[in-house]
């Protein structure tokens, strides 16, 4: 019987997650599910509405109105209604995702519906993939990087100072510690990007995605 395609890639923000996981989805031609968008929507939302990052209740009410779905192609990838990269982006979602996405009921329903979204198969990346959500995953991939590096790529990617990139990572890492230890889940190959190229970087998940299935990838 075929192994479903499903891979599980966690790690911190700027260690090249959603670069590696983007292009691993389009070389084995299955959907590409970025899970940090679901909890920077459910920022915006709680910010346009005026809830407050403490009220578990009202954000968990937030989070099942969201409306996720997954489209295009080369590769199909998770789109968030009504919330563009303009909503998702800004410095108030940055400061504020860590901090609505901490609440374990908001986090069940993220995991029940990131479930749903990759059952046909899924390069799915996020902090918890392969320790809660697929922890049943046939590839996990943990990768990791210099704090250093991760800060230039995260300001490269939003075009902000490297300095205020570097604090706001900092913080961000110690809020989502306390809800997700980062480390690698059992089984996890560890990839550290510290001194890949982004191609460097995707050829070692493929050659560890071709010793799971061999007949689909490249």
């Amino acid at each position: 019987m075929t192994v479903p395609v499903i891979i599980a890639v966690d790690g911190a923000a700027g260690s090249g997650k959603s670069t590696l996981a983007r292009g691993l989805a389009r070389a084995l031609r299955v959907a590409y599910i970025n899970t940090g968008l679901m909890y920077r929507a459910l920022a915006s939302a709680s910010i346009a509405s005026g809830v407050d990052a403490d009220d578990a209740e009202r954000l968990v009410d937030l989070a099942r109105g969201l409306r996720f779905s997954v489209r295009g192609d080369d590769p199909p990838e998770l789109q968030v209604e009504g919330y563009g990269s303009a909503h998702l982006t800004t410095p108030e979602v940055e400061s504020r995702v860590s901090l609505v996405s901490r609440h374990q009921g908001v986090r069940t329903v993220m995991r029940d519906r990131q479930r749903v979204l990759g059952t046909d198969g899924a390069v799915m990346e996020g902090r918890d993939i392969a320790t809660v959500v697929f922890p049943d995953a046939p590839l996990k991939l943990f990768l990791e990087a210099d704090p250093e590096r991760r800060a230039g790529r995260r300001a490269g990617e939003r075009g902000t100072s490297e300095d205020a990139v570097r604090t706001a990572l900092h913080q961000r890492d110690a809020r989502d510690a306390r809800t997700n230890p980062l480390e690698p889940a059992p089984g996890a190959v560890v990839i550290d990007t510290t001194d890949l190229s982004i191609e460097q970087t995707l050829d070692a998940a493929i050659e560890a995605a071709r010793r799971v299935w061999p007949s689909e990838t490249p």
